[in-house]
């Protein structure tokens, strides 16, 4: 416990030298929260629903800051050190390279965690957010919705050899998913066609969870429940048979 709260306070102080993480992680969903309750304030999302925009924009904006740190964090830095082959260096020091993924999942995690509390912060104080659904529902498909994306950010990690290559696959991976599923774009407004191939997304199908977790939506939760876990399982076991050190 020692190595890893040692290792967890020198990789964290890195981590934060990173603006990367933190901008698109915390600065930039909690600017979008302040622009749609500064722009919306208690508009409807449509006419007749029976929630706000800022009640219906805050699981999309917590999925986002869940994305920056599953794209931007994880996979970004392990490729990073393998290519500096530090890596391959912690297997001369006392602490093993299995722990030094923990570690940075960890540090990931938390920012992704600081990241929804100063939304919901700032959505309850200066917006009046109010969780209309279950809490206990949606910090379940909250955590779904992480662990999936982890894996997949894992699985790129797993899969470039230089951080050169995990920027760009990363690039490729997060833009796109991040507009088309809805964090930032309503998914509503998008014609069928697109909405059909933004489907097979699974940040798409984290979103509509969270959703329909927070705002007490009553949907079919068996399609968004198979793409999570089925990226959950897929990232796991891929980046698990092309994981190397060096």
């Amino acid at each position: 416990m020692k190595k890893f709260l040692t290792l967890f306070k020198i990789e964290g102080k890195l981590n934060l030298r990173s603006i990367d993480g933190i901008f698109f992680g915390v600065c930039m969903p909690l600017g979008i929260m302040l622009l749609i309750g500064l722009i919306a304030g208690d508009n409807p999302t449509t006419d007749g629903a029976g929630y706000t925009l800022v009640e219906s924009s805050f699981a999309a904006l917590v999925a986002v800051a869940i994305c920056a740190t599953a794209f931007m964090g994880i996979p970004l830095t392990i490729a990073d050190y393998r290519d500096k082959k530090i890596l391959k260096h912690f297997f001369v020091t006392p602490v093993s390279p299995m722990m030094l993924l923990w570690t940075h999942a960890v540090i990931c995690m938390l920012l992704s965690i600081v990241s929804a509390l100063l939304i919901y912060g700032v959505a309850r104080l200066f917006f009046g957010y109010q969780l209309i659904g279950s809490p206990l529902f949606f910090v379940g498909s909250y955590f779904l919705v992480m662990v999936s994306m982890y894996s997949l950010g894992l699985l790129i990690a797993s899969l470039c050899r230089t951080v050169k290559m995990a920027n760009l696959v990363c690039s490729v991976v997060y833009f796109p998913m991040l507009f088309l599923s809805g964090a930032t774009i309503p998914f509503e407004i998008f014609p069928e066609p697109l909405q059909f191939v933004a489907g097979f997304l699974p940040l798409t199908q984290g979103i509509k969870l969270l959703k329909a977790s927070s705002l007490g939506l009553e949907v079919n939760l068996l399609v968004p429940l198979l793409v999570l876990f089925g990226a959950l399982i897929l990232g796991i076991l891929l980046s698990m048979r092309f994981f190397r050190w060096e």
